[in-house]
């Protein structure tokens, strides 16, 4: 397999980093012109242990996801090449992940500390990792086609 069949797959994982550290750069940046929405404490637990039940369920729910789609790709023909449906199949978990990172963003425009925004973040990092392309998922889907 040729390396040119990854580069848009490694091309958008890239710019999933990238956006999440444009929100850490950004919150460090801007804190307080961020910070402008003031909520209470009350307000922010509530909206915390929501953001952290979203996060916590979007890591099975994402490899749930991710393995319905392999198999979809594996079992239901197409006129698209398997590169493209593979790219799809990442793409919709890497934007999963991404959103767990938003989460901790939204969450520091709300008023929320530094910590709040490392942990979410490295929860996206972390998902961006598990949940990466691997060449052996796009080869059995090639030997399976």
């Amino acid at each position: 397999m040729s390396k040119n069949k990854f580069t848009t797959v490694w091309f958008i994982i890239g710019l999933m980093y990238f956006t999440q550290i444009i929100y850490i750069l950004l919150s460090h940046g801007f804190q307080q012109e961020l910070q402008q929405i003031s909520m209470t404490a009350k307000q922010l637990e509530l909206l915390r242990g929501i953001f952290y039940f979203i996060a916590i369920i979007s890591f099975p729910l994402t490899n749930l996801i991710r393995h319905i789609q392999l198999r979809i790709n594996q079992t239901v023909p197409s006129n698209k090449p398997m590169n493209k449906r593979y790219l799809m199949t990442v793409i919709v978990s890497q934007v999963i992940m991404a959103f767990i990172g938003l989460l901790g963003f939204v969450m520091f425009i709300f008023g929320d500390h530094f910590n709040t925004l490392y942990i979410f973040s490295s929860l996206a990092f972390l998902g961006f990792f598990l949940h990466r392309p691997k060449q052996n998922e796009f080869l059995t889907l090639i030997v399976k086609q």
